[in-house]
């Protein structure tokens, strides 16, 4: 189609302005979404480096007093302590909002146990069994908030991905073609009126020879 047969109006003009404008509003809301959301990602992997620090030393604690009490109680003894368990760790898995991303938010209770809830006789055991059982409530507290933590970061790290290509889509494809289409609109309207006009003066030209 030669560029004489596209005859393109006002309205369509407008149209492409309003939708310009529309996708540059998205753009800077989308933008600013995407800064905060890295700021928050950084301030969770801050989180995450020391709780990833205290799980690995809660778990070499734990280990540590697992050997002793092998070796103090037997292993029989530390297992029948550990089947003697009254009550076990209840979570409660709830969820919060960080800039439109919803993210878990893990609540846990019982972890922690009095000599009672622990239910192997004081008598019977050695404080090594104490300390052991004291190193692991310790250790599962802290897989608790590593799980929350690392959830939360997975999920900042897809939305940022998300919203990083829909700025990327508006950034470099949808305004750079709208924009050109409405450069193209206003460049063939401007020609059409100056064919018109000539039209015009052509004819009148005719009429007053």
């Amino acid at each position: 189609m030669a560029l004489r047969d596209i005859k393109p109006t006002r309205s369509e003009l407008i149209n492409l302005k309003r939708k310009i404008q529309l996708s540059e509003r998205g753009y800077k809301i989308l933008k600013m979404k995407r800064d905060g959301l890295i700021l928050e990602f950084f301030k969770v992997l801050a989180d995450a480096k020391d709780c990833k620090g205290d799980l690995l030393q809660k778990h070499a604690r734990a280990v540590e007093m697992m050997a002793l009490a092998n070796t103090v109680e037997g292993a029989i003894g530390v297992k029948s302590a550990a089947f003697s368990v009254k009550e076990v760790p209840q979570i409660a898995l709830k969820s919060k909002n960080i800039m439109g991303v919803v993210v878990p938010q893990i609540e846990s209770s019982k972890v922690r146990k009095t000599l009672a809830d622990r239910g192997y006789g004081v008598l019977g055991t050695s404080t090594v069994i104490d300390e052991t059982a004291s190193a692991f409530e310790e250790l599962v507290e802290a897989i608790i908030t590593s799980a929350e933590i690392e959830t939360t970061m997975k999920r900042l790290l897809d939305e940022i991905e998300k919203t990083k290509r829909r700025v990327n889509a508006l950034e470099f494809k949808v305004i750079p073609e709208l924009t050109a289409a409405r450069d193209f609109i206003k460049m063939r309207l401007d020609e059409m009126e100056r064919e018109e006009l000539f039209r015009m003066k052509k004819i009148k030209s005719r009429n007053t020879a």
